[in-house]
């Protein structure tokens, strides 16, 4: 893992290489560039899950980029799912970016505030957006 000083005024970057599987959580008071695997839940201020990368738990974070493969939930305030994404969990988010191409199956929730005793119920819908021929629009389905 790689980080830069956080007395620069910027967050400090930890880097987890393709090479690398982590069991168990991970939490940082930065920014995470996560290239390899990851079987536990993330805790961070900004995650960008890169295309090679491949995790099996819950993220918690402000950003969240995803690029590869999740499966569980994230809740952050803004969560942008990139065209080579592959998620399967619920997303609880103040903004949601979908790119065509982005595989989602779960639910979809905007939130409030984020806060670890969020108590109200939100409506939420189901959704799965499929790849299509480049042609095509891609397919969005709510229920």
């Amino acid at each position: 893992m790689s980080s830069h000083a956080k007395d620069s005024g910027t967050l400090s970057v930890s880097t987890i290489g393709g090479d690398l599987t982590i069991t168990g959580n991970v939490t940082s008071k930065g920014e995470i560039q996560l290239d390899g695997h990851v079987q536990g839940d993330i805790h961070c201020v900004a995650l960008i899950l890169g295309e090679s990368a491949n995790v099996e738990g819950n993220v918690t974070a402000d950003d969240v980029v995803i690029r590869g493969r999740l499966i569980g939930s994230v809740q952050a305030l803004r969560v942008t799912l990139q065209s080579t994404s592959h998620v399967e969990g619920d997303l609880t988010y103040q903004s949601l970016a979908i790119e065509q191409g982005a595989f989602f199956d779960g639910k979809s929730r905007p939130s409030g505030p984020l806060s670890t005793s969020q108590t109200t119920a939100r409506p939420s819908s189901r959704l799965i957006l499929v790849r299509a021929l480049p042609s095509r629009v891609d397919t969005l389905r709510c229920w």
